[in-house]
């Protein structure tokens, strides 16, 4: 790949995840604001909850699309790890093409379902819902990018190097 493509990569992933850390630094400010009002001045408010929300469903959608490398995300290691390299291959090829088409045949529901959702708004910011749902169409299409990728990386025998168990974890 291009130095300069690699280096846009970087950059636009850097980004994803100042824009994650920007939205769990705002969850919680509000978490604590929720905190304040309702314990020490015995006002509970409702729209910090659905901030609260909002955010999570951001942050967890968003950033499993952007910021969530390949690497880090949860997998049978045991299994995978037993294989030789062209075993691997075939697991990643099948997986990634299975994934790219369950996401690719609910694309256009999903899509629908977003588009629906105008008319519902949210109890206390009269949010519309298609605005808060329209983060799992942009990781739908990312998840499909993703795997194309994964699966295009197989196929010509890169991303399936040698597994190492001593950097297996727990993802804790």
């Amino acid at each position: 790949m291009p130095d300069q493509l690699v280096h846009i990569g970087r950059w636009l992933h850097a980004r994803a995840e100042n824009v994650l850390a920007a939205m769990l630094a705002g969850m919680f400010v509000v978490f604590i604001l929720q905190i304040v009002f309702r314990y020490l001045l015995n006002l509970p408010i409702g729209w910090t909850h659905e901030i609260s929300v909002m955010l999570w469903l951001w942050m967890v959608l968003f950033g499993t699309a952007f910021v969530v490398r390949d690497s880090e995300e949860i997998r049978f290691d045991i299994i995978y790890g037993a294989v030789g390299s062209n075993a691997r291959r075939v697991m990643v090829l099948v997986t990634s093409l299975t994934l790219v088409l369950l996401f690719t045949l609910s694309l256009p529901a999903v899509i629908d379902y977003i588009l629906f959702m105008k008319v519902e708004r949210t109890a206390y910011l009269k949010i519309r819902f298609d605005y808060l749902y329209s983060i799992y169409g942009i990781f739908a299409v990312a998840m499909i990018v993703r795997q194309l990728y994964l699966a295009w990386q197989a196929v010509w025998g890169g991303g399936t190097d040698a597994f190492d168990h001593t950097k297996a974890g727990s993802g804790v």
